[in-house]
């Protein structure tokens, strides 16, 4: 029995039905890694699109909590015309916004990867962008319908969407308590996406894609995963230019940090360290059971992230960024204005929250950190914007500034002090849904991004094709050049000591330094503070 859930987009449900294809005709088979394929041609759009195309090994067996392997050959010819199940990953009950609907099943067999390409012909080499898709390294998959890639494929790119490995089958570090008998180090889902940057290097000109113009570019988890690709050793010379859209160059935890969730989650599951055959041969649905246990009943343990390991990561991305990790990168960066609207989504609790309950958050998320003169000075800053004081409305302001917009400034300000090419965008588009009030909030780029926006959330068609046109031009011009300038935006300046902004909102136009009182309440507080 296949099992299906629906899929959560970082706080939006997203559901995606998998079926057999709807496009009709069947591609000449092409020869990939593995063997032969055939595609479909994506229905109005121009471009052919070729679905599950394993990029490693099935992750199973002994293979769970395992680096990706090389992928397993085939005989004859696989039609790459469905997309994969997704990776194991927890329901979501709510579908506040409506932004997606469908099914999707879900399998540890997973690590499959989408392209969508423009290209007449093999040797076209066009600009290639691999998205890397958002869900707080817990949830989704590559075939959510909002970031379907045939509308920004047709701009003139290749559009790659890979699946990686997420929550406790990804991010789980059991090396230190097996003993090394499972040497998984914790970023297994981070090793994921490098091997689907090897598949596209060795791959991607069978599709008309340029193996030395790639472009890796994410939102939220995905965004913060383009800041870790940027510090790896391991991706050096996979990518060539990078876009972080709402994520944070700080986002791992400590080896000790990740270590205490393993201890507290083999308790959950009733298996001991030593004992990894078991661990091994433990239904996955008892795994993912745990994982839902654990979730539910912990308190100060944090779950399942990306964490400093001292293999895949040697230091926290944003100190590798500072020690030039990225040189020579050109980066393009950017967060919406008010991000954490999307909690009044996903945390039923944020809407009547109280001043005691907010600093107990606070606490909690930075427990070395007095945030009394912070809020104090938010309060005051709301105050001047004639905005509402209430702690809910506090308590989304300073998160969103904490999550996402002080650490894309500062990563923005140590790449370009090492003299790359930096560029930042600011997203001001107001939520149109009736009934919902989520402003510019986290993902509500991606619709225009890619194409797939509805005007009953949205809002305007003529003012949301405008804007999506803008948002595909720059962000294909600059997976070409390295620069985004380009005939929809015009010249987008560099960010430098002014913090040159690009704004994208229902007009274009760029600002010096929007938000510069926010960034000064935090200009004293360490790096240490931020992320996620």
């Amino acid at each position: 029995m296949k099992t299906c859930v629906k899929v959560l987009a970082a706080g939006i449900i997203g559901v995606v039905v998998v079926a057999p294809s709807v496009f009709g005709v069947i591609s000449e088979p092409i020869r990939v890694e593995g063997g032969l394929i055939s595609g479909t041609p994506a229905w109005a759009y121009g471009v052919r699109l070729y679905r599950g195309i394993p990029f490693a090994a099935p992750p199973v067996g002994n293979l769970r909590w395992r680096p990706p392997q090389p992928v397993v050959p085939w005989e004859g010819v696989r039609a790459a015309d469905r997309f994969s199940p997704a990776c194991m990953q927890l329901p979501r009950p709510q579908d506040s916004a409506g932004w997606m609907d469908g099914l999707v099943p879900i399998s540890e067999d997973c690590l499959y990867l989408n392209v969508w390409t423009p290209a007449k012909a093999a040797n076209d080499r066009l600009p290639v962008m691999v998205w890397l898709y958002p869900g707080a390294w817990r949830v989704n998959s590559a075939a959510i319908p909002l970031w379907d890639g045939s509308s920004l494929a047709k701009t003139g790119v290749v559009v790659v969407s890979p699946n990686y490995r997420l929550n406790v089958f990804g991010f789980l570090r059991l090396k230190d308590i097996t003993q090394g008998r499972i040497p998984s180090t914790g970023n297994e889902g981070i090793l994921d996406q490098v091997a689907a940057l090897k598949w596209v290097r060795d791959n991607i000109e069978t599709f008309g894609g340029d193996p030395s113009n790639v472009t890796i570019f994410g939102q939220s988890a995905g965004g913060s995963s383009v800041c870790g690709l940027l510090s790896m050793p391991g991706a050096k010379g996979l990518f060539h230019k990078a876009i972080c859209q709402s994520g944070s160059a700080h986002f791992p935890q400590q080896r000790n940090e990740a270590n205490n969730y393993s201890e507290y989650f083999l308790r959950q599951l009733g298996v001991k360290g030593n004992d990894s055959s078991a661990l091994i041969a433990l239904p996955m649905e008892r795994v993912l059971g745990a994982y839902e246990e654990s979730l539910t009943l912990r308190k100060s343990v944090r779950g399942p992230m990306p964490v400093v390991d001292g293999e895949v990561f040697l230091a926290p991305p944003i100190e590798r960024i500072k020690e030039g990790s990225a040189d020579g990168i050109p980066l393009m960066a950017g967060m919406t204005t008010e991000e954490m609207r999307i909690l009044q989504v996903n945390d039923p609790m944020i809407k009547d929250l109280v001043e005691g309950h907010m600093f107990g958050r606070f606490r909690k998320l930075m427990p070395d950190w007095d945030m009394t003169a912070t809020v104090e000075a938010y309060r005051k800053l709301l105050v001047r914007r004639g905005l509402p004081t209430m702690p809910t409305e506090l308590y989304m302001a300073i998160i969103s500034a904490r999550s996402f917009f002080i650490p894309t400034t500062r990563m923005l300000e140590v790449h370009r002090r090492r003299h790359n090419p930096a560029y930042c965008y600011l997203f001001t588009w107001q939520s149109h849904s009736s009934g919902m009030t989520l402003g510019a909030c986290h993902l509500m780029e991606l619709g225009f991004l890619f194409g797939t926006y509805q005007t009953d959330f949205f809002g305007s068609r003529r003012l949301a094709d405008a804007l999506s046109r803008r948002m595909q031009d720059a962000w294909a011009t600059f997976a070409r050049t390295g620069n985004p300038s380009c005939e929809e935006v015009g010249e987008w300046p560099v960010y430098g000591k002014r913090r040159e902004t690009m704004i994208f909102g229902e007009e274009r136009r760029t600002e010096n330094a929007p938000l510069e009182e926010e960034r000064l309440i935090w200009d004293s507080t360490p790096d240490s503070m931020f992320g996620w």
